[in-house]
């Protein structure tokens, strides 16, 4: 077992750790039974470790590591992983950043010398930070013809204001517009230190030889040299998630998008798998209430559901709907009567076993192929406390009772109310009753 190595059961195949000298973490899960590979590179920073002089620019720099290094251009980098049939590509997150390829087992070398070279060397040339600016503000466009994601995204902000979680992740036109290409490279070497970074693999693989091959790829790159990362900045929203009221975005759609809902809890909390439990029976599939009672029984959507998003410290749950404008007022108030029904009688017998059965079948199911195990190590490596195994999580699912679904529907369903609204509507004042306690 390769120095500094640590073997973790993280499900039914042995996961290792390895922290490298400069603090860069490598965990692998091996999968012998598959004839691929994935790969990410997490980074520690997401649009939350943003301060306004810099929003924008973890997404920004997410687009911008493609754009070439002292060894590649971007037409290179694209080309190595197409030749050999894989898949490469990035998101950003409100806490993190990953870029990540799957290709076969026998060219993850390949994924690995790319990647490393993408994150460690990207050059940041100025004329590539300008026209990249373009592409962004074409997102920010597309997204904001999209009223769905716009909905959510302005619930997230009456939810948590003027902070780094209530702000987008891909920052506003005003900030893109305004940011250099200087803060943008401030950023890499600030939040690109190697004690901020997560190597994740998983597939037909050695991590014996996945540590040596980033050993090698990161080469000096692993012992940084440069400050600590700085601190996450909003680290007191967790006391902000608590908006309320009504934000309306007044637009001329044929379809009234709405998210109703309040602070949650964090990806920590004791609660949540009484809370996942929850939200799958009154919003999480074709037999749940929302479901039933809105579009089965009533016809008045046709896509509702509930939803819970977690942080480090703190949480949104809410249920979007999608009607005709005319139908809102209905809709908003079967939400609200399910809401108090849930919270004033909790669950069904057949509703909990449903529940979480369902839950169970998402965690497992969703964990069946090289990918989804890859995204489980890195994220638990980054922002959970440990990597808990399946057969815990799912322990600690069935242990769920009536009472625990009763109690964190009155402590989370029971908090005041925020509601956003996308549609063709003039007053917000028109939905206050809506949020009303």
């Amino acid at each position: 077992m390769t120095a500094g190595t640590q073997r973790l059961v993280g499900g039914d195949d042995a996961v290792e750790r390895t922290v490298l000298p400069g603090g860069l973490r490598i965990i692998t899960e091996s999968l012998p039974s598959v004839r691929s590979a994935a790969l990410g590179i997490w980074a520690g920073v997401g649009s939350r470790d943003e301060d306004p002089a810099h929003a924008g620019a973890t997404h920004y720099l997410e687009h911008l590591l493609f754009k070439g290094t002292s060894r590649r251009t971007a037409l290179e980098i694209s080309a190595a992983v197409d030749a050999v049939g894989g898949e490469l590509n990035a998101f950003t997150a409100k806490e993190y950043t990953c870029y990540y390829a799957r290709v076969l087992d026998a060219d993850l070398p390949l994924a690995i010398d790319v990647l490393s070279d993408m994150v460690t060397g990207s050059l940041l040339e100025p004329k590539d930070v300008d026209a990249e600016r373009g592409v962004i503000l074409e997102e920010i466009a597309m997204n904001e013809d999209d009223p769905a994601d716009l909905v959510h995204e302005a619930f997230t902000a009456q939810l948590f204001g003027d902070t780094p979680l209530g702000r987008p992740i891909l920052g506003s036109v005003d900030s893109i517009n305004s940011i250099s290409r200087d803060r943008i490279a401030e950023h890499y070497r600030a939040r690109y230190t190697p004690d901020s970074l997560v190597v994740a693999a998983a597939g037909n693989l050695s991590h014996e030889e996945v540590v040596a091959m980033i050993q090698t790829a990161f080469g000096s790159r692993l012992h940084g040299g440069g400050e600590p990362a700085p601190a996450r900045l909003g680290g007191t929203d967790a006391a902000l998630a608590s908006g309320t009221g009504v934000r309306l975005l007044s637009r001329p759609v044929e379809q009234a998008n709405l998210v109703l809902g309040c602070a949650g809890m964090s990806r920590t909390d004791p609660r949540r798998f009484a809370l996942g439990v929850l939200n799958a029976a009154l919003g999480g599939g074709m037999s749940s209430r929302l479901f039933q009672e809105v579009r089965e029984k009533r016809g008045l959507a046709y896509s509702v559901y509930s939803f819970s998003s977690q942080n480090a410290d703190c949480g949104q749950w809410g249920i979007y709907a999608g009607c005709l404008p005319a139908k809102t007022d209905d809709v908003l108030a079967i939400c609200q009567e399910e809401i108090a029904k849930v919270i004033n009688g909790g669950l069904t017998d057949e509703e909990l076993d449903r529940g979480k059965g369902q839950l169970r079948g998402s965690i497992v199911l969703g964990l069946e192929d090289p990918s989804s195990r890859m995204s489980r190590l890195g994220k638990s490596e980054l922002v959970y406390q440990a990597l808990e195994a399946v057969d815990e999580i799912l322990a600690e699912i069935d242990a769920v009772t009536h009472d625990d679904v009763r109690a964190v529907a009155g402590e989370v369903l029971g908090l005041p109310k925020a509601l956003a609204v996308v549609g063709p509507f003039d007053e917000a004042d028109a939905f206050d009753a809506a949020v009303a306690s």
